[in-house]
């Protein structure tokens, strides 16, 4: 057996490990959070309600209450995780995320105007949202062409994007009332407050059909990692690679997006971590997913309970977290001559 082969092996398995690793954290979290809150359930009750033999109360808190809020922290965060690991692939650029590159904050600039200006809410939010979101990400793609596209300047123009985008939701808000105001901040902050069950269908279904097409477009899009030209020799065809990925990684973060808002730096973070988890040479696709869910779980956690009584947010943790990691990427960067 070559030496590649046998690195290849040892690749797979160290991810494997990891991602059981990564699925049981999750799995423990989730559970602890279900036992939470101002009516405190114990593990032994919150297992009979998941089983259909706890009282009418205890079924309603955990059944009715915890649990989509729960669900929708898992998928939300493994959606904006798998996309982040997708986009900054392609790109080959740790920045290229989908809330650097201005794929979220297209989804703001949509969702304030529909919110604010239209009254818009619920599901046909979340169905304008997404197709903002893909018209954003189509018009980034376009401009950031020229005979292909580099990682560079598809991150130059999404960061040049982003900014206009903002700039339109500053705009939006000075416009509206107040009351629209509050509830428009709320969501651009990225929240889990107000899921419902509709929209959390959508979400699971979405991700059933994405995270699969995710895993499918990765072994292509690994294979780019040896260029364009040996990557065309063993049979992949590099723009459509490119092309399918940002169309998955687009689609992931938008229905995220059309759920909770724009959380913040969840996708930017997820992968990197994930990588440095399993090692280089790999995209770490699964790994990157249960990162994305593990922080935004953990973050929930700590926006609904860090303060009593007071229920945050959950983006106002996500952007503590990373935006000191965003200063630190960006020094680094710059650091060893690959950016700025």
């Amino acid at each position: 057996m070559s030496s590649v082969a046998v690195d290849r092996r040892r690749r797979h398995a160290r991810a494997l490990r990891v991602s059981i690793v990564l699925a049981v954290l999750v799995a423990l979290v989730s559970a602890v959070s279900l036992t939470l809150g101002d009516a405190g359930v114990a593990p032994s009750d919150v297992l009979a309600a998941l089983v259909g033999r706890a009282d009418r109360l205890t079924s309603f808190v955990i059944l009715d209450l915890r649990l989509p809020r729960l669900l929708a922290a898992v998928l939300v965060g493994a959606c904006l995780g798998l996309s982040g690991a997708l986009f900054q692939s392609v790109a080959r650029n740790p920045l290229a995320s989908p809330d650097i590159i201005g794929i979220t904050t297209s989804a703001s600039a949509t969702g304030a105007i529909a919110l604010v200006w239209f009254g818009i809410s619920g599901l046909a939010l979340s169905g304008i949202v997404l197709a903002g979101t893909l018209v954003a990400a189509v018009l980034i793609y376009l401009l950031a062409w020229r005979n292909g596209v580099s990682g560079y300047r598809f991150v130059l123009v999404g960061i040049g994007f982003a900014a206009i985008c903002a700039g339109l939701v500053s705009y939006v808000l000075t416009r509206a009332d107040l009351s629209d105001v509050q509830q428009a901040l709320v969501w651009i902050t990225g929240s889990l407050n107000s899921v419902d069950p509709t929209s959390l269908v959508v979400l699971a279904v979405s991700a059933v059909v994405l995270i699969p097409a995710a895993l499918l477009v990765g072994r292509p899009l690994a294979a780019l990692g040896l260029g364009d030209d040996l990557a065309a020799g063993i049979g992949v065809r590099p723009e459509r690679t490119r092309i399918l990925s940002v169309g998955v990684g687009v689609a992931l973060a938008a229905v995220a997006v059309s759920v909770a808002g724009p959380i913040a730096f969840v996708a930017l973070l997820a992968a990197p971590v994930a990588r440095r988890l399993v090692g280089r040479g790999s995209l770490a696709l699964v790994p990157a997913a249960l990162v994305g869910a593990l922080v935004l779980v953990l973050s929930d956690v700590v926006a609904q309970f860090a303060v009593p009584g007071v229920v945050f947010p959950v983006g106002v943790v996500t952007g503590i977290v990373g935006a000191p990691y965003l200063l630190w990427q960006l020094t680094r960067t710059n650091r060893v001559g690959r950016g700025g």
